[in-house]
């Protein structure tokens, strides 16, 4: 793993493909111009807030985004992590909330989808049901690059430190978290969750987020963040579309694991389910 700079980019994303793809491509350009060998983007960066993905919005890969993704990858000659887009799953008859990571020569090397859905009913406040729409993974993603092992993860995911931990036990030196996460909760607990899993597993966390209002009437904290391994907030978005970067400090980052070495001091022998 050596040096880079990874970039994570904040939209409000609506139910208008062709402007959210635009506005994806602009802000992928920025981050190239920024400097960024790898750009990561929020979750359903592509479309959301329809009224129904299977009608609205759903895409097979190969696809419109996919080709997209992977022609701006090549252009630019960096990684480019698709955040995620509503993949048609026909075996299911289902959407996937799945995530598509390109290479710099435009090959996809890994693909994800959403493993812990969001069903929730908090009275006066959210109703969101995703096992409704979107058919569960059953995978756990890393992948390699010239700069590490990286892992992938979605939203709700966070919630869920298991996940985080293999992840790790898998690898990853960096972990991706692409969100739309609700104001609701998003102002309790994103960073607190993001930090937390920083630290608990020496990583660094990039989460790529939604914000604002949408055509659902969904809102999204935003406040997309960069962490590193010790938990030190590196980048966060104000509230507008943008993109912002930080640099990934190899030493910095093995010192962490070498100074507080908590992943070899696991005891999995008596741990319990």
């Amino acid at each position: 793993m050596s040096n880079f700079r990874i970039a994570a980019v904040q939209m409000n994303s609506q139910e208008d493909k062709d402007k959210n793809l635009a506005t994806a491509e602009r802000l992928i350009d920025e981050a190239a111009r920024m400097g960024a060998n790898m750009v990561g983007l929020p979750e359903m960066f592509n479309i959301i807030g329809v009224p129904n993905y299977m009608e609205n919005g759903v895409e097979e890969i190969p696809g419109r985004t996919s080709e997209m993704l992977a022609r701006k990858a090549k252009e630019h000659g960096m990684y480019i992590h698709g955040g995620s887009i509503p993949e048609y799953v026909a075996e299911e008859n289902k959407v996937g909330n799945t995530t598509l990571v390109y290479a710099p020569d435009g090959a996809l090397i890994a693909k994800y989808r959403k493993i812990h859905l969001f069903d929730i009913d908090v009275k006066n406040q959210v109703s969101i049901k995703e096992s409704d729409v979107f058919v569960r993974g059953g995978e756990i993603v890393n992948f390699e690059t010239e700069y590490g092992n990286m892992g992938l993860t979605i939203c709700y995911d966070i919630r869920f430190p298991e996940l985080y931990r293999a992840l790790t036990l898998n690898g990853a030196k960096v972990i991706f978290h692409p969100s739309a996460f609700t104001l609701y909760t998003g102002k309790d607990h994103w960073e607190t969750l993001i930090r937390a899993r920083a630290i608990e597993n020496q990583v660094y966390m990039v989460s790529p987020a939604q914000f604002g209002s949408h055509g659902n009437g969904r809102r999204c904290f935003g406040s997309t963040m960069i962490v590193d391994p010790w938990g030190t907030v590196l980048a966060r978005a104000p509230e507008r579309e943008c993109v912002v970067v930080a640099d990934v400090d190899t030493e910095a980052h093995e010192k962490v694991r070498a100074q507080l070495p908590c992943l070899q001091h696991r005891r999995p022998d008596v741990y319990q389910k």
